[in-house]
């Protein structure tokens, strides 16, 4: 086996390797392959955040190694320490018997409460040694003399549920049954500890687990398997080329495999991914002679096309295509044209072909015979996947004679958009159609028995709670929110009518958008006195987010705890003593100041304790009960939120058997969400929103809705699908030419550029320069001496550019954010964000606050190296 393979083998079984291997046991044996500085990362990885952290980042920096011999030092470096059982299933790429240990880890979680209580670790130590490693077995003596059995009774748990030995189980129990423990009987086999867990999880003894929170939704990644020891892309892989494909997945792929255009539209976890490797392996082996295929998929986000590369990769690379792919972190040292025409299969992100499409790069999309849209319900509007489809459409109705390729499109929902009845819900779905010119719509219909047995719609429960009878502490932050607003009206009379939006009330989305709105307006507030409007708009600008942050705090108490309202905003004040701290916010924390205590005593009162999170706790309770086995996601609409609901996880002893983590979500929420696959699972909504409720019916109206009307539209005479969507085609066509002939013509007149919060001039547009199209630098000496530079706290690679640190107003009593300093191509430049700034018209004087860099119309100049002094 070659070291590549070693490697790829490593990577794709490194989820066992993180389980297991302490990284630190075998740093010694590795010493002459790291470099100290990663030595010691890995030991403060693990000093700070546990075994597992440190056991990735380890792997990380041993997949990077290049020299010879690296993966046999590796070897020997666990033989030494005494993984004896992971040496053993790496040698023969076997994880069977370590697999097998699983049932028997959960069952010592399950029961780590009880094991605390009732074990002395100093008596079976002896009997157990061969079971965890000699500087395992050392530490647990230590923990127990410096802090006490109990602790070192959990440290003996931690190093068994990481046991490599296959006769840890076995061990252990003859271990307990000699020293005549009690807790012995309850350690026996999966088989009978069902029947000794419904006696223990009456009381706290339930077990580890992992809880999710999630704060955005993340993109559909498709899984066709249902073994979850795997990678994804692993599994993916390997099943794809193992299995035989399911009799609904060869229903989805019938018409695709006719030659027609269509949309798949299946459930999530049904194998669309390999629904879509069977049309395109038919697709290459069955086109004309002569015709040679060219396949492109398109993957709307990083982590998709990750992983659909690693799969399609493996499926067709043993069958003699060649395959690649290219983001947007890659693009810029890859000669697409090259690529495009030198293999057979491209994964690709959809911008990356818009942007060679638009310069000429790539002709047209004549060069591909067959296109492939993931989620491909996201062809609307200015989407990549349009721009793309505009190419096409063009091409078609221009009546070129290139051929065009076939067009497949995946998704689990096509939607009905605003659609209030069918008749409008058939209409959204025949504009997605024209948008891909799709004459068919697939869905599983003859073998829907089969998809069911496979997928599992999970139950709705929708469950209406209490608020709080009383909440002082919602009492006392609008008083707060009050004298804010009175404050911002004694600084501008016309403070309540810089938007209009009504029935405002403190701690709801709404009054997050009126804020939002009267920020904006702030903004772009003018006076003749210009020294008097920077001085008026800063102090709006403070009020205003002040405001914000006590309509968080009040959203994050109605859904989690008090405290956890009040630290957000105590870390917030303390933020803003540290940054410019004028007059105004003096007097704006010097009231905040003044109500703390009686914040601290409301929030501390065991009586305020949340109905919403009662109920929750009672939730998790039952279902855990039930099933120890049972995982769980939280979907909440922010991060403070998710921080909050994470913190009371931890601090709550009855929840202790959870161990929750926060996942940040990517793009907008999909259609497909609730992602409870397993068979039983459910989809609770808490609330005490009857809204909340009603707009869930709603949600599955629609859902209802669509199914009818792709029923309906497959009942459609083909003909008469296709001149309809002929027509919208053509429709749509006309609007565009005509934008199109409308654009406007970059405006030349010179524009100042004011910080948005006090209104210093920072720059002007004529010195504003483009960076690889989508980023915005400053020339010119001046600009270097409006801002200043502070460390970036999270700096890290961004698709083709490193963060470095952030730039603010250089003014003391400002410190507005205005972007970040960002090394590009070895140089260091600034890259201001637009909505950080207010657009004055030189001659006019008018100003505008854009959201976006395109709703900012000036002459754009390509950035060059040599401008930057």
């Amino acid at each position: 086996m070659t070291a590549e393979q070693q490697r790829k083998n490593l990577e794709a079984f490194g989820d066992y390797v993180t389980r297991i291997l302490d990284p630190t046991y075998i740093l010694s044996y590795m010493s002459s392959w790291f470099r100290e500085e990663q030595i010691q990362y890995i030991q403060a990885e693990k000093n700070n955040k546990g075994a597992l952290e440190a056991a990735s980042l380890f792997l990380k920096y041993l997949l990077q190694l290049q020299e010879d011999g690296w993966f046999r030092g590796f070897l020997d470096a666990l033989s030494h320490a005494g993984y004896s059982g992971l040496h053993e299933a790496i040698v023969n790429w076997n994880f069977k018997k370590i697999e097998q240990l699983e049932q028997h880890r959960s069952l010592l979680k399950r029961l780590q409460p009880l094991f605390k209580d009732k074990i002395d670790p100093i008596e079976i130590l002896p009997e157990i040694s061969d079971c965890i490693i000699k500087q395992e077995y050392e530490e647990i003596m230590q923990v127990c003399t410096n802090r006490g059995k109990m602790a070192g009774a959990e440290k003996l748990v931690e190093c068994l549920t990481r046991s490599d030995k296959e006769n840890w189980p076995k061990t252990l129990k003859l271990a307990l049954e000699y020293g005549d423990n009690e807790f012995s009987k309850l350690w026996m086999a999966e088989e009978d500890a069902k029947g000794v867990e419904t006696e223990y999880l009456e009381e706290d003894y339930v077990g580890t687990s992992s809880i999710h929170i999630v704060y955005r939704e993340e993109p559909e990644c498709q899984n066709l398997s249902q073994n979850s020891c795997l990678p994804a892309e692993v599994s993916l892989a390997k099943l794809c080329s193992q299995l035989k494909p399911r009799n609904y997945q060869l229903e989805l792929a019938s018409p695709a495999m006719n030659g027609k255009n269509t949309i798949i539209c299946a459930p999530t976890g049904c194998g669309k991914t390999f629904v879509s490797l069977l049309i395109c392996e038919h697709h290459l082996k069955t086109l004309p002679q002569g015709r040679k295929g060219k396949v492109v998929f398109f993957a709307n986000h990083v982590p998709v096309y990750e992983q659909q590369k690693s799969v399609f990769s493996e499926y067709f690379e043993k069958l003699g295509y060649s395959v690649t792919g290219i983001s947007g972190a890659t693009a810029e040292n890859v000669p697409v044209k090259q690529v495009v025409e030198n293999n057979d299969i491209i994964i690709l992100t959809p911008q990356i072909l818009v942007n060679n499409l638009k310069d000429g790069t790539i002709p047209s999309l004549s060069v591909f015979t067959l296109m492939i849209f993931d989620e491909c319900h996201n062809t609307r509007k200015q989407h990549p996947y349009n721009k793309i489809m505009f190419y096409y459409l063009d091409q078609k109705l221009g009546g070129s004679s290139e051929l065009l390729p076939q067009v497949i499109g995946m998704t689990a929902s096509v939607g009905v958009g605003d659609a209030k009845n069918t008749a409008e819900a058939v209409e959204h779905i025949c504009r997605l159609c024209a948008c891909l010119d799709a004459s068919v719509i697939a869905t599983v219909k003859e073998n829907l028995e089969e998809l069911q047995q496979v997928v599992y719609t999970p139950q709705k429960i929708f469950r209406k709670v209490e608020s709080r009878s009383t909440n002082r502490f919602k009492c006392v932050v609008s008083q707060l929110m009050r004298e804010t607003e009175s404050q911002a009206k004694g600084i501008f009379e016309g403070f309540e009518n810089l938007c209009q939006l009504q029935n405002r009330e403190f701690g709801t989305q709404k009054y997050e958008q009126w804020i939002v709105e009267v920020h904006k307006a702030c903004k772009v507030f003018q006076l003749p006195d210009k020294d008097e409007e920077s001085r008026i708009c800063k102090a709006l600008y403070l009020c205003t987010s002040h405001l914000r942050k006590y309509n968080d705090a009040l959203i994050i108490s109605e859904h989690a705890q008090m405290k956890d309202a009040l630290e957000y905003l105590l870390n917030f004040f303390n933020d803003v003593r540290t940054a410019g701290f004028d007059e105004t916010e003096q007097d704006l924390t010097r009231r905040f100041d003044e109500k703390v205590k009686e914040l601290e005593s409301i929030s501390m009162d065991p009586g305020n304790e949340n109905p919403k999170l009662k109920e929750l706790f009672l939730v998790l309770q039952e279902e855990y009960h039930l099933n120890p086995e049972t995982k769980t996601i939280l979907f909440v609409k922010t991060r403070a939120l998710a921080d909050a609901l994470k913190k009371w996880i931890e601090e709550n002893s009855q929840l202790g058997f959870l161990k929750p983590a926060i996942l940040t979500g990517h793009g907008k929420t999909s259609q497909d969400t609730g992602r409870g696959r397993a068979r039983g699972s459910k989809c609770l909504l808490l609330t005490s929103n009857a809204d909340v409720i009603e707009k869930e019916n709603i949600n599955m109206y629609k859902e209802k809705m669509m199914n009818e009307s792709i029923i309906e539209l497959q009942a459609w005479d083909e003909a008469k699908f296709k001149e309809k969507l002929l027509h919208l085609q053509n429709a749509e066509k006309f609007i565009r030419d005509s934008q199109q002939n409308s654009k406007p013509i970059p405006d030349k007149k010179n524009k100042k550029l004011l910080c948005g919060k006090c209104k210093t001039l920072a720059c002007y547009s004529s010195d504003i320069r483009t960076v690889k199209d989508s980023h915005y630098t400053v020339i010119g000496n001046s600009f270097q001496k409006s801002f200043v530079i502070k460390p970036h706290p999270k700096p890290k690679r961004c698709g083709d550019f490193d963060k470095t640190g952030k730039i603010f107003c250089a003014r003391p009593d400002c410190s507005h954010d205005w972007g970040i300093r960002a090394k590009v191509n070895a140089l260091e430049i600034p890259l201001i964000k637009i909505q950080s700034f207010v657009v004055e018209d030189v001659e006019t004087g008018k100003q505008t606050n854009p959201s976006k860099w395109k709703e900012f119309n000036f002459e754009k100049i390509p950035f060059e190296a040599t401008q930057m002094s």
